[in-house]
């Protein structure tokens, strides 16, 4: 049996958006400053703690779409809420798991274009996903928990990987 796109992709998507809620969600109970939060930043240059979500969104949703061959769905970056942060990780896993495995058949061979102002980055379905796609996805989901970790929520490594399969 072989390891497919498929596999490599949505089910790792959905863990870390699914884990990343739940660290969200340890921050509130753990009594975290909402209003602190969403204004943290780790560097005056980086991007506070919601743009690092819908980054994270983005990044799942737009690999998805591309191995696919279709539509990125539309989330316009509006969320000033734990509550609608939350709920744009929910539409992201739950539009990542609508795709049916047999979506990402030939995918590894599949052009990815990525189109910035002066720069186009050419790739295979399978260099899109293992060089471009999973770092950036991941690079945003550990802005997020670095973000939550220095302004004080208990969380561990363990919080950021999740519970083993």
């Amino acid at each position: 049996m072989t390891f497919s796109i498929h596999e490599a992709s949505a089910p790792v998507f959905i863990r870390a958006l699914t884990n990343l809620s739940a660290m969200m969600d340890k921050a509130i109970a753990g009594g975290a400053d909402e209003a602190a939060l969403l204004e943290a930043r780790l560097a005056p240059d980086m991007h506070p703690f919601p743009r690092q979500i819908q980054m994270a969104s983005d990044a799942a949703k737009g690999a998805i779409a591309r191995l696919t061959g279709t539509e990125v769905p539309s989330m316009p970056d509006t969320e000033t809420t734990f509550s609608e942060l939350k709920t744009r990780i929910e539409k992201t896993i739950a539009y990542v798991a609508s795709l049916d495995a047999a979506a990402f058949d030939g995918s590894e061979d599949r052009e990815v274009v990525l189109k910035f102002p002066g720069l186009e980055l050419k790739f295979t379905g399978a260099q899109f996903l293992t060089s471009f796609a999973l770092p950036n996805f991941f690079f945003h989901v550990s802005m997020a928990y670095a973000l939550l970790r220095a302004n004080g929520v208990a969380l561990g490594k363990m919080d950021f990987l999740g519970a083993p399969n």
